[in-house]
C-alpha cells in the first residue's frame, strides 16, 4: 500500500515548502493544495531556473505526477490562468493531470476592494489579495463557487446578490465607491474554459485514487503560526493551516495520513504584523535577511528574522502531530559567529541557548556526515528539544542540495 503524506509549515510560512514537496513529488502519483490562496508563494529553483507557483500544486513541475486544488482553497481565476499560462509557456502539460475541486470559493474583485480597504483599517498585515473576506462568505454561506461556472444563469444571480451585500459594506462602512455587478460578473465568466478543463468532485475522485492505491502528498500553505484557530490571532491567515485542515480542505479522512512532514527553517522570519519574540533588529537580523534573501515570494515584502523559536516549534509539532521534521536553509547561518534558540521564556523575554557557529560553507552538502561537527549538533540539539527527528535538511535552494536521512 502507497504511502500518503501531509507537508506542512511549522512557523508563520515561509519554510520552504515547495522545494521539498517538488522534491519528494517525483516518486508521488498525486499532490494536493488543501488551504490558501494565492497569498502563498512556494519557491523551487531546478538547474538554475526559479520558478514561484503561488495556486498550482508543487508537484506540476514532475511530468508524471497529477495535481489537485482542493475545497480548502480560495480561488482567484485570474492568478490561477496567469500562473497556468505562464507554466504552458515553459513546456508544462496539464492535460488530464491538473484538476479543480468544484467547491472551491471564488475570489472576486470585490473582495479584493474590501481586503484593502479593512487593512488600511486594522492594520492586519494581509497580502490585500481578497483571502479574508473570500473566507468570511464562505463561512457565511454566501460565496461564488469554481462549480457554479457550469450554470452561467444561476451564476449571474449568485453574484449580483453578492455584490449588492459587498457594495453596502464598501460605502456604507469604507466609504469608498461600489462595483458594478455586470463587471464583476464578465470579469468571472471570462474564465469559464478553466471550469470546462479542469472541474471536478474532489472527494469523489480522492476516492478512486485511494482506491487504485496512488501515493498522495498534500501540500500546505502559510504556517502553523498563522491558522486560524491556534496562530497568534488576530495576526493570522484565513484558514486551517495545521493538520486537520487537510481533511476539511480535500475531502479526505484522517486515517489516510500516514506521514506527517514539518517544515521549518534553522532560523525564524515572519511577514506582516504581529508578535515575534525572537525577532532581531541588530546586525544578526540583518545578515539573516540578506544570506536568506528574506523576501516575500507573492508579495517581495521583507521578512523580520530572528532565532529559532524551539518552545513555538515543539508546541507546532504536538499540534499537527509531525512524524518527521524537515530543516531548511542551514547554509544561511555558515557566516554567523553565534547561534542562540529560545529554549524557554521569562516574565514573556526569550531565554536562549547559545552555539558557536560552523563558519564553513554547508551549501549544497548531501550527506549528514559531511556536515560541520558544530552544525550536526545544532541540528541534534534541536531533535532533542522537539523530540523529533530531522529527516531532511535543506543545504540550499536547488533540488540536490538536500540531506535524506
Amino acid at each position: 500500500m502507497s504511502d500518503n503524506t501531509l507537508i506542512l509549515g511549522l512557523q508563520w510560512g515561509d519554510e520552504g515548502k515547495g522545494k521539498i514537496v517538488d522534491n519528494l513529488s517525483e516518486s508521488i502519483d498525486v499532490v494536493c493544495r488543501f488551504q490558501g490562496g494565492h497569498n502563498a508563494g512556494h519557491t523551487i529553483k531546478v538547474n538554475g531556473q526559479k520558478t514561484v507557483l503561488h495556486l498550482i500544486p508543487s508537484g506540476i513541475l514532475h511530468i508524471n505526477t497529477k495535481c489537485l486544488i482542493g475545497n480548502g482553497v480560495v480561488l482567484a481565476l485570474d492568478a490561477l490562468h496567469k500562473e497556468i499560462k505562464h507554466l504552458e509557456e515553459k513546456g508544462i502539460s496539464f492535460q488530464d493531470r491538473f484538476f479543480i475541486s468544484s467547491a472551491c470559493t471564488l475570489i472576486l474583485p470585490t473582495h479584493i476592494t474590501l481586503d484593502i480597504v479593512k487593512d488600511k483599517k486594522e492594520s492586519i498585515g494581509t497580502t490585500g489579495r481578497g483571502i479574508g473576506p473570500a473566507y468570511e462568505d464562505k463561512i457565511g454561506r454566501r460565496a461564488i463557487r469554481f462549480g457554479d461556472l457550469g450554470d452561467l444563469k444561476s451564476l449571474k444571480e449568485k453574484i449580483y446578490s453578492l455584490v449588492k451585500y459587498h457594495n453596502q459594506l464598501l460605502e456604507n462602512i469604507y466609504q469608498h465607491k461600489p462595483h458594478d455587478a455586470d463587471e464583476v460578473f464578465n470579469e468571472v465568466v471570462k474564465y469559464k474554459e478553466l471550469h470546462d478543463k479542469y472541474c471536478i468532485d474532489a472527494p469523489q475522485t480522492m476516492h478512486q485514487w485511494i482506491k487504485n492505491d496512488k501515493s498522495i502528498l498534500f501540500e500546505g500553505a502559510q504556517g502553523t503560526l498563522l491558522d486560524i484557530d491556534h496562530g497568534t490571532y488576530p495576526y493570522v491567515t484565513s484558514s486551517s493551516t495545521t493538520a486537520g485542515g487537510v481533511s476539511t480542505g480535500l475531502g479526505i479522512g484522517p486515517k489516510f495520513i500516514d506521514k506527517i512532514i514539518g517544515i521549518t527553517k534553522a532560523y525564524t522570519t515572519r511577514v506582516g504584523e504581529g508578535p515575534f519574540p525572537t525577532e532581531l533588529h541588530d546586525e544578526s537580523g540583518s545578515m539573516l535577511a540578506q544570506k536568506g534573501n528574506e523576501f516575500g515570494a507573492t508579495t517581495g515584502r521583507p521578512r523580520r528574522c530572528g532565532w529559532l523559536d524551539l518552545v513555538l516549534l515543539k508546541k507546532a509539532i504536538f499540534m499537527n502531530s509531525v512524524t518527521d521534521l524537515c530543516i531548511t536553509k542551514l547554509d544561511v547561518l555558515d557566516e554567523m559567529q553565534e547561534i542562540k534558540v529560545c529554549t524557554n521564556y521569562h516574565n514573556g523575554v526569550p531565554v536562549y541557548k547559545n552555539f558557536e557557529g560552523w563558519l564553513t560553507k554547508t551549501e549544497g552538502i548531501s550527506v549528514f556526515s559531511d556536515l560541520p561537527e558544530k552544525a550536526r549538533l545544532y541540528i541534534q540539539f534541536i531533535e532533542d528539544f522537539v523530540e523529533c527527528n530531522a529527516s531532511i535538511i535543506s543545504t540550499g535552494p536547488s533540488r540536490n542540495q538536500t540531506i535524506l536521512r
